[in-house]
This record gives C-alpha cells, structure tokens and sequence, in this order.
C-alpha cells in the first residue's frame, strides 16, 4: 500500500475529499446551466462568517456555516424572484457582507490556525467529525438531486416553462439554494471556503468541453472532480502543499487538457469534410 494511504488522517481526508468531489460538481451542472455560477461564489464566502462564528464560539464550524449559508442562500433567492434585474449586483452586497463578517469575527478570535484550514483546506485537521457529518449529509444531498432531478432540470434551463409542465419552481428553487449552502459548507474543510466555488464550477467546465448530453456532462463533471481531488490530495501530501490550491489547480489543468481534446476532435471533423 502506497505510504500516502498507511495514515488515518490522509483516509479521512481522501474520504471527505470524495464525497465532496461528488457533491460539488453534481450541484455545480445545474447551477451553471441555470447561469447561477457567481451564487457559489458568494455563498462560500459568508459561510466563512459562520466558521469564524462556530471558532469564536466553540460550536462545531460546519453547523453555523450551514445555517448562515442556508439563510443568506434565501435571501439571494427572494431578491433574485423579486428584482432579476438587480440580482447581480444583490450578490455583490451579501458577498460584501459576509467577508465583513467573517474578517471581524477572525479578528476577534485567537484560533487562527483552525480559521485557516477552512480558509484553504487542511489535510491534518479532517477528523471522525468531519466524517460523521459529511458522509450522511452527502449521501442525502445526492439523493435528493436525484428524486427531484427532472425537475431541476428544468429549473436549469428554463423557469417559465417548468411551471407551464407543473413544476414546483419556488420550491425547487428553495430546496435547491438549501443543497448548495449545504454542499459548500460540508467542502470547506478539504477545499477551503476561498476556492470551493472553484470546484463546484471547473469540473463542469471540463466536462462541457468533453461531453454530448447533459447526463454526460453531469458523469465527466464528477470524474473530473474526483480525478482533481485524488491527485490533488495525493500531491499536497508529498510536496507538502495546501490541499485546496492544488486541487484546483489540478482542476485547470484538466480543463486545459479537456479543451485540446475538443479542439483536436473540432480540427479532425473539419478535416474530413
């Protein structure tokens, strides 16, 4: 067995780090075909206020994440239901908001290395915690996209046709703002609240690059995830380097990878016609 797999930490981290490679991109296809991508963005940075809430306090950081997560999520969606115009520029606000939050409640707390390791990810601190709620919350969260998948699916493309077919949009809609603060928060640990947003979105463009229907793109989304996660976990152990900025930067280079396949695919269709 390779050295990289003898220790109790990488397991846990390699477990963590798979659910999450799972869940990430899963939730990342349908909200960037929903053109929602700038929502995970601003989503994981005001769950840092609720790491930096839980550290201050003493409380679990992933309970307080969600919760804020969860409750900033709703208000993006009512302003988003309500000024589509200015959706925009709300998420902007929130996200302003939450980075405020979060940099005064890290001031006033003298655990600075636990607020980095949700920051950009830690390998070391993943603990039997971690475990315990990551797993069944994934293992729900994939089953619910699943129960409810023809009905994202045509929240992601269009709203007002799904409620013509009967689809329950402004519940979907809520339930599926709940699933993303829910899946950021669960990755802060492994991915890290600055760049979490970057695996919910790199996959998925991946995988467009590559893929010929929308179930594919959802398959090669989660493949590329776990391929970055894997590698990436395994890089940071040897070269000793922080596991979040490597998974992601492993990310970008599938994507490279991935868009000169598509280019070489486009090139050999034109040449033989």
């Amino acid at each position: 067995m390779p050295e990289v797999f003898t220790y109790t930490f990488m397991q846990r981290a390699f477990l963590v780090g798979n659910m999450i490679a799972l869940i990430a991109p899963l939730i990342g296809v349908f909200l960037i075909m929903k053109g929602l991508s700038q929502i995970g963005h601003t989503i994981s940075h005001v769950a840092l206020a609720g790491v930096a809430l839980g550290i201050l306090t003493g409380i679990y950081p992933v309970y307080p994440a969600i919760l804020i997560s969860v409750l900033a999520a709703l208000v993006i969606e009512k302003i988003r239901e309500k000024i589509s115009d200015y959706a925009e520029l709300s998420l902007s606000i929130i996200l302003a908001a939450g980075m405020g939050i979060a940099t005064i409640l890290i001031s006033l707390s003298d655990n600075s290395i636990g607020i980095m390791s949700y920051l950009f990810g830690s390998l070391t601190l993943v603990s039997e915690l971690d475990l315990m709620i990551v797993i069944p919350m994934a293992l729900i969260i994939i089953v619910l996209v699943f129960l409810f998948y023809s009905g994202f699916f045509y929240l992601s493309f269009n709203e007002g046709d799904a409620r013509l077919a009967g689809v329950p949009v402004k519940l979907l809609n809520i339930l599926f703002m709940v699933i993303i603060s829910t899946t950021i928060s669960l990755s802060l640990r492994i991915v890290g609240g600055l760049l979490i947003a970057s695996l919910i979105s790199i996959p998925v463009a991946t995988a467009l690059q590559l893929a010929r229907s929308f179930k594919e793109t959802i398959l090669y989304s989660i493949l590329a995830a776990l391929l970055a996660v894997d590698s990436g976990l395994i890089a940071a152990y040897y070269l000793d380097l922080a596991p979040g900025g490597t998974i992601i930067l492993l990310s970008v280079i599938y994507f490279l990878l991935a868009s000169g396949v598509k280019f070489l695919r486009e090139r050999k269709g034109f040449n033989e016609k």
